[in-house]
């Protein structure tokens, strides 16, 4: 059972599951009906708010686990628009299984992408302090 299935914006998620458009425009009216509860006041006042980060706060996790971002915030409008996104760009999560996500990062190319984009000038084994070695000898 995830995190979100026992909170009190689970309703969102199954809500958001349920549409077959790729985007979806709600109103904080909307969401507060579909919630059967109240935003609460630092939703519209603080854009950040509604970010993507899964850390961010309880209802962030709601509409990423039902496959969406949010995006197109508009305070003044108290509206905003949610977008499907596809498995691969959802941000993997290393909480629950760390074996399973590293397969999931290698099937997606994204283990080892880096291989290759550093240079190093000069062999790493040396000590950074030529003298290291006879200080390390005559202790």
């Amino acid at each position: 059972m995830s995190a979100v299935s026992s909170s009190k914006y689970q309703p969102l998620t199954q809500h958001l599951r349920t549409q077959r458009a790729n985007s979806v425009t709600m109103s904080f009216s909307e969401i507060e009906r579909v919630l059967g509860a109240k935003l609460p006041p630092s939703a519209s006042s603080h854009r950040a708010w509604w970010s993507n980060n899964p850390t961010n706060n309880v209802m962030t996790k709601a509409w990423l686990e039902a496959g969406f971002h949010s995006g197109q915030v508009d305070l003044a409008g108290r509206k905003l628009v949610f977008k499907r996104v596809k498995a691969a760009q959802q941000p993997p999560s290393f909480a629950e299984n760390p074996q399973s996500d590293f397969v999931t990062l290698r099937k997606l190319g994204l283990f080892g992408w880096l291989r290759g984009t550093v240079i190093s000038a000069g062999d790493l084994t040396e000590p950074a302090d030529p003298d290291w070695a006879k200080r390390a000898a005559d202790e």
